[in-house]
């Protein structure tokens, strides 16, 4: 089954933006970062920009966030690249003239909704300054030299 890594992508875009904001960085650069390709930069950075987030000009490298990143929610982004996609999905493929296979989806449906609404008041409370400060944490954390076992 794929999934969505569109926020995930998004995410990173902004984040990439956000600690070089005096750099101007081609969507072949970002899409470098990314791992992917940079039509597929482009269409996220088109999404950002008609949701207002992102301020750019057409063929050129000066992408910019048009809020600080404090103000700039994961719901923000979620609904900019996804609209108003839930996060679970019902199987709306099940026998019609089972008792059990319509009923048991609309009970999950109920919770379903339940679900979509925590993990949207959830993103509405994390920011983009939320994820740049845990990115700088886990940077600070990071050994990059680990030093050799005295055992080996």
């Amino acid at each position: 089954m794929k999934y969505s890594t569109k926020l995930s992508d998004t995410l990173h875009i902004l984040a990439f933006l956000s600690l070089g904001p005096d750099e101007r960085f081609t969507s072949a650069r970002i899409a470098e970062s990314v791992k992917t390709n940079p039509a597929y930069i482009r269409q996220l950075m088109a999404a950002l920009k008609n949701a207002g987030l992102l301020t750019n000009t057409q063929g050129q490298a000066n992408a910019s966030l048009t809020r600080p990143p404090e103000e700039i929610t994961m719901l923000d982004v979620y609904r900019a690249v996804e609209g108003n996609k839930p996060l679970l999905h019902m199987d709306v493929d099940t026998n019609p003239e089972c008792g059990v296979g319509i009923h048991i989806q609309l009970s999950i449906a109920d919770f379903y909704q339940e679900v979509q609404q925590a993990a949207e008041k959830k993103m509405a409370s994390i920011t983009l300054q939320d994820i740049l400060e845990r990115y700088h944490k886990k940077i600070e954390g990071l050994d990059l030299y680990p030093k050799q076992s005295a055992n080996r």
